[in-house]
């Protein structure tokens, strides 16, 4: 019966760790694994009455949210279109509490996780490099243009997103971890690849989340912070190397941003943002001056933004505005909206404290481990960068991981989180 239950907890255990893996390939998967370990999850907890997994704070506010999102949709224009996003959509909350709980039963998942992302990031550092230097990856997948690498991910240019968002977990996991010496350089060297690899990917959002979570991590952790310095260090003196030659690379990564922001000067007007993500902000303000209380629901954006009187007319309608704030403005209303300004505001209380009591000298607000996860919270609440779908599997599923592993260090026993850090 012992063995029984091990092998059906370790099970578990590498089933959600095979989500980081199955990102690459798409969204079904990992959503169907999401989708299962909740059913799991929930039968266990009734069962076992460990109510207190979803009776806290954040899952309550979340929840909130949830049932704000399905009111939107049901006074929306297209009640079936819309709720087809927010209806199922407290599943994500539900798995963080999940990931809580799988680490609470069964303390491995965290070497698990951690492996798991450690044989991804080689895989794809492996994947990258070939094809950036051989034109394509070992599938046979080419470059897109001239500057473009997509490793696994085909004609998806995110190989760069998925790696920066998931690196503040993979740092947090490595700051846990018992380590040897030849560990510790092995993800020195591994973290200085990725590094220079989401730069070469050309994605520039993704490169700039890197820095601002690295920044963050660096000023605000305590044992790693001159590993982590290092490895950073050395991969932008190798960008720079890069840089000076390649200029496709310096143009689109730095002369083009530069000259758009008017850092450098050049004969054209100075832009924050692209006219295309422009033209979809202005459209989707737009709807939110015409509803700002509730929004027009849930997934509305891209039925509506065609609408004259929305529409900017100089772009084509897109499915989302590209920056979550505005999509749950235009969507979900200021109501909506309040919960994920909320969010913000809460990373930046937590880094004011962390900061207060570094600069005072007292015990730390927040471990390292703490610290990183929080990290990854920055990079996703950031709301000054275009984005995403806020509804969409993929990303929320990306977003998310984070989260049941800061709710398990702050809600669980403090003598094995202890034993953690």
């Amino acid at each position: 019966m012992k063995y029984a239950k091990f092998f059906n907890i370790t099970f578990v255990s590498l089933l959600v760790s095979s989500i980081v893996p199955l990102l690459i390939w798409g969204p079904f998967f990992p959503d169907l694994i999401v989708s299962i370990s909740v059913l799991f999850f929930l039968y266990h907890i009734f069962k076992n009455n460990n109510h207190h997994y979803l009776i806290n704070k954040p899952f309550i506010i979340f929840i909130l949210f949830c049932t704000v999102s399905i009111f939107c949709s049901l006074i929306s224009e297209n009640i079936l279109f819309s709720l087809k996003s927010s209806l199922f959509y407290f599943r994500i909350g539900v798995f963080c509490c999940f990931v809580w709980y799988l680490i609470d039963r069964d303390i491995k998942f965290l070497d698990f996780f951690y492996y798991t992302l450690m044989i991804c990031y080689l895989a794809l550092v492996i994947d990258g490099y070939y094809q950036f230097y051989f034109k394509e990856n070992i599938f046979g997948i080419e470059k897109f243009g001239t500057n473009r690498i997509s490793s696994f991910f085909g004609d998806e240019l995110i190989m760069g997103s998925y790696l920066s968002r998931l690196f503040p977990l993979f740092f947090a996991l490595f700051v846990i971890k018992k380590k040897k010496n030849f560990e510790i350089y092995l993800i020195c060297t591994l973290f200085i690849l990725v590094d220079i690899l989401i730069y070469i990917s050309g994605e520039r959002t993704a490169f700039f989340f890197l820095n601002l979570s690295t920044i963050f991590i660096i000023l605000l952790i305590k044992k790693y912070q001159k590993f982590r310095l290092f490895s950073f260090l050395v991969a932008l003196i190798t960008i720079i190397i890069l840089s000076l030659n390649s200029s496709g690379l310096t143009n689109r990564m730095i002369l083009n941003p530069a000259k758009n922001m008017g850092i450098i000067k050049s004969t054209s007007k100075p832009v924050i943002v692209s006219p295309q993500h422009d033209s979809h902000f202005r459209t989707a303000f737009k709807m939110f001056l015409d509803k700002p209380i509730l929004g027009h629901g849930p997934k509305m954006f891209r039925i509506n933004c065609s609408d004259p009187k929305y529409s900017t007319g100089k772009f084509p309608c897109n499915t989302h505005p590209h920056n979550f704030y505005i999509q749950l403005l235009a969507e979900t209303g200021l109501v909506g909206f309040s919960f994920l300004l909320t969010a913000f505001f809460y990373v930046l209380y937590c880094s004011y404290r962390q900061v207060k009591s570094i600069i005072l000298k007292q015990e730390r607000y927040l471990s390292d481990y703490q610290v990183c996860l929080l990290a990854g919270f920055l990079i996703t609440l950031w709301p000054f960068s275009p984005n995403g779908n806020f509804f969409n599997n993929w990303l929320s599923i990306l977003y998310i991981l984070p989260v049941g592993f800061y709710l398990h260090s702050i809600y669980s026993d403090k003598n094995n989180y202890r034993k953690l850090n």
